[in-house]
């Protein structure tokens, strides 16, 4: 049985078992008090003469969005010099007043400096003006405003039409010529046409038009501007990580107005004043790597708890968020030591034991297991009921089931897998897609990050979830199409669990590996028109759950991007800017 949020002076009941001991813990709990007492799998209580029933005080709460966030290693003059710049750059946003195009660059600047988390009211209330005219035809006179604004408005989830755009054509249906020669405005206009959804032809034609006038820009004499235009076309924003790309846009945010100094000078300590967190989080993620023992016990997976970190720093980047980090690594470091098990290690009747043993759950399905998959169940079990606990404590709602349902889930796909490949099957593109999203491990990292954030869980939304919605399964194949791209091998993997293009060269004979490549990077992109579009009202998920899968999408290429020394140069780049 299971527990959940009840009424008061309900009791509520939970079963697990303790696979290393063979015992099973029974928890009952009354009110905010948990009674845990220890059975024998066969329904008999065993008699430690040192273990004593023992009562834990729970107390359900609701936390905070953003709860008050420690900065460790920072002096307090520190901390109250970034708490007046902070109020500095506060004061500086709400001067900008009706100055529409200002107050944008503002937001502009403070999202890609990745100093926003502080001043989401200001941000929130000039959109909010903007969005209640933005779809009236004369109030947009500037290119770059209109683009910009468009774009800020989407990011933040407010639907606006495209049709804004059609203005920009004369009377024969053609782009007007003049702004061509407006390289901020093709600029803006191709970051806007980054958050198209399918059907917005206007959309998807202005961001043709502006990306092939600033490719033929590109090669002009002033090294400054052309750098900043190559990063637009490289990085546009809206599919790249803002703290990531902060240092690049720091070095080229320059003018003459004073609010562009005090902009930079909060960024900088801000920078710090985070990369004090990312050290203690790396400290308590290694701590846990360690005393988990897999890498001692299970040599031929992998062992990267600092690359696995990455994921949470980059997916959820508010400082207050440590706790959910650090707990968000573990997860995602038994996706890849289990994805280890299934294509480089186990036999078909081994894993065939694993899956069954993660879809049941239970002691006896865990006593055939070879001693190897027994240690890593454990792991998993243990980091299950960890999370679950957390969950509990901190939002009333025991999201065990949900949890155990997505990992079963994976390990059914990846089964599926080691079963085609094994036995030399090729399947169809459609086929292997289907269960590839499935195996990319997407689905089981976003069910535990939706519970961790815990914003939004009701009935309704948890079965949601559960069942592989829309905005999870289009994060899930943009990760495995860039997967399979097949630039190169992970560096440490020596297994063959295929590949997309494999199957779709088999299924279209004669088609080239650069055609192939093609197709996927369409695929991808018509892709992130659908995330575009669920990522628009009606929605049921909370703002942070949404952008965190958006982060998910957008570190997918640094994840992905191997060299010709099978390494992540960009990524390890990034890390060591930022840790």
């Amino acid at each position: 049985m299971t527990f959940k949020k009840r009424e008061k002076h309900e009791c509520t009941y939970v079963c697990r078992y303790s696979y290393k001991l063979g015992f099973l813990l029974s928890v009952v709990s009354s009110n905010t008090n948990i009674i845990y007492c220890i059975h024998h799998p066969t329904g008999s209580k065993l008699n430690f003469p040192n273990i004593t029933m023992s009562t834990v005080h729970i107390h359900p709460s609701r936390k905070d969005d953003h709860p008050s966030t420690e900065y460790p290693g920072l002096t307090s003059e520190f901390q109250m010099e970034h708490a007046k710049k902070v109020e500095e750059v506060r004061s500086v946003l709400k001067e900008a007043g009706e100055d529409t195009l200002k107050a944008l660059l503002m937001i502009d600047a403070v999202q890609r400096l990745g100093i926003d988390y502080h001043f989401h009211g200001e941000i929130e209330a000039v959109l909010e003006r903007l969005y209640l005219k933005f779809n009236m035809s004369d109030c947009h006179n500037d290119l770059y405003e209109l683009a910009l604004g468009f774009r800020l408005l989407r990011q933040e989830g407010y639907y606006v039409s495209a049709d804004v755009f059609k203005n920009l054509k004369d009377k024969e249906g053609k782009v007007q010529g003049k702004i061509s020669q407006d390289i901020e405005g093709l600029m803006g206009l191709y970051e806007a046409s980054q958050l198209s959804i399918k059907g917005e032809d206007i959309l998807e034609e202005m961001g043709d038009f502006s990306s092939q006038l600033l490719n033929a820009w590109n090669t002009n004499d002033d090294q400054s501007q052309a750098r900043i235009v190559r990063n637009t076309l490289g990085h546009p924003h809206h599919k790249s990580l803002a703290r990531f790309m902060a240092k690049s846009f720091l070095s080229d945010f320059q003018g003459t107005e004073g609010w562009i100094n005090v902009f930079k000078e909060l960024a900088k300590m801000d920078f710090n004043l985070v990369k004090s967190i990312h050290q203690k989080e790396i400290r308590q993620v290694s701590k846990w790597w360690k005393d988990l023992g897999l890498a001692k016990e299970l040599k031929f997976a992998r062992n990267q708890p600092l690359k696995w970190y990455m994921w949470p720093l980059a997916v959820l980047p508010h400082p207050s968020l440590s706790a959910q980090r650090v707990e968000l690594t573990k997860p995602i470091s038994l996706v890849y030591i289990i994805d280890d098990i299934f294509d480089v290690h186990g036999t078909l009747d081994e894993l065939t034991l694993f899956t069954e043993a993660v879809n049941r759950w239970e002691y006896e399905a865990v006593e055939p297991l070879p001693d190897y998959m027994k240690t890593c169940f454990n792991a998993l079990n243990g980091i299950t009921n960890e999370i679950s606990s957390k969950v509990y404590k901190d939002y009333g709602w025991n999201p065990i089931d949900s949890l155990r349902k997505s990992w079963a889930i994976l390990c059914n796909a990846f089964l599926v897998e080691a079963r085609w490949f094994r036995l030399g099957h090729v399947p169809k593109t459609d086929e292997y897609l289907k269960n590839g999203i499935i195996s990319s491990g997407v689905h089981v990292v976003l069910v535990h990050m939706f519970f961790l954030l815990g914003h939004g869980i009701t009935k309704r939304n948890v079965d949601i979830v559960d069942d592989f919605p829309g905005i999870i399964s289009s994060v899930a194949t943009i990760l495995r199409l860039w997967d399979d791209l097949g630039s190169a091998k992970d560096e440490n993997q020596e297994g063959h669990d295929g590949s997309y293009l494999d199957c779709y060269m088999k299924e279209n004979s004669g088609t080239s590996i650069e055609n192939a490549r093609c197709h996927v990077m369409h695929a991808i992109s018509e892709t992130w028109k659908l995330l575009n579009r669920q990522c628009l009202p009606p929605n049921p998920f909370s703002s942070c759950f949404t952008k965190a899968c958006l982060n998910v999408a957008r570190m997918v290429p640094l994840m992905y991007s191997y060299d010709g020394n099978q390494c992540l140069p960009s990524l390890e780049e990034h890390m060591k800017s930022l840790i």
